[in-house]
């Protein structure tokens, strides 16, 4: 999953349907002149809903539906029939997709399972006609309940993608590359930075038929939590992630300090994300050999797990994935 098409974050006009009216009517027919009250209720407006679906990623196909607007409901009727509810308006979302209001920046709801639905603005209500008023003292009430008006509000869609396992390392870390040799994902690798502008998401397979989705988001660079580079506007994506990957390329100058410059930028970003499980994999060690490998180890945080991988010439990546199976588990 990689597309210049990916969209993440929507601001669009939500507006419900206004309730019917409630009928004010008594009832006629030629024996009887003078009956009594039946006006019938107004149907509700029409909600905007939100509905899960698995097969959607992005927020592209809302990127230019600026307003959603539901039907009104219907006026009641005589012989106390109820006037039809207003036509729902159902917004399809990606799973892990986050509404909140846009002036207050209140959080609404959340979509995380597929066929799941939410109201996200409700329909006003249908008006009560007549009838509903009769009472053994007000035998012939002579009045009917306007309809309830709908709400206008601005909403903000953002999604966050939900993933297994989150890469979290430096431009040309060997993050995509990963990606592309354990998953059928096909996102672009070349060897500068920022070769990744969009998340990717991977099935990886893993022993039989049990598997887990891993998620590349772009290099994260030393100061990305203020604003820097490409890395704060992805590193909402991790939030979902059951586990961290960190990776670190052999050929860095410092392994433990690489690796606490992305500890600490994800920590000013949301302290919470420290809670996860970690794992620590050391990339592109093909170009290491045993005695090199051994030196490196002693430069490597003892705090959390760790491995030498190479994503090229398919080295620890069975002891990578039971790492990561063994610590999702």
């Amino acid at each position: 999953m990689s597309s210049p098409n990916f969209i993440d974050y929507i601001k669009f006009n939500s507006r419900s349907g206004k309730g019917g009216a409630g009928f004010l009517h008594f009832h006629r027919d030629k024996l009887t002149n003078k009956g009594g009250p039946d006006g019938g209720n107004g149907g509700r407006g029409g909600h905007i809903i939100l509905r899960g679906n698995a097969q959607l990623w992005t927020l592209l196909h809302l990127k230019y539906r600026k307003h959603v607007i539901a039907a009104n409901g219907n006026g009641g009727e005589e012989q106390n029939r109820t006037g039809a509810d207003g036509k729902d308006e159902i917004i399809e979302v990606p799973l892990g997709t986050v509404a909140r209001r846009a002036e207050t920046d209140e959080f609404l709801c959340e979509i995380n399972e597929d066929g799941q639905e939410i109201i996200l603005t409700p329909g006003g209500r249908g008006g009560k006609g007549n009838a509903y008023f009769a009472t053994a003292t007000n035998q012939t009430p002579s009045h009917a309940q306007p309809g309830e008006p709908g709400i206008e509000e601005w909403i903000i869609l953002e999604l966050k993608l939900l993933a297994d396992v989150g890469l979290v390392g430096f431009p040309n870390a060997g993050k995509s590359t990963l990606l592309s040799v354990v998953s059928a994902a096909k996102p672009k690798i070349a060897d500068y930075a920022f070769t990744t502008l969009t998340p990717n998401l991977g099935v990886v397979a893993y022993r039989g038929d049990k598997s887990f989705v891993m998620a590349d988001i772009p290099g994260i660079i030393e100061g990305a939590s203020e604003g820097r580079g490409l890395g704060i506007r992805f590193l909402k994506h991790i939030e979902r992630n059951s586990l961290l990957l960190f990776m670190v390329p052999a050929d860095a100058n410092d392994i433990k300090k690489e690796y606490a410059i992305l500890l600490d930028e994800i920590k000013k970003y949301n302290p919470e994300l420290l809670d996860k499980k970690r794992i620590l994999a050391i990339s592109k060690s093909d170009m290491l050999d045993d005695e090199l490998k051994e030196a490196l180890a002693k430069e490597v945080p003892t705090e959390l797990p760790s491995v030498f991988i190479s994503a090229v010439a398919n080295q620890g990546i069975t002891e990578l994935k039971d790492m990561i199976w063994k610590n999702l588990h």
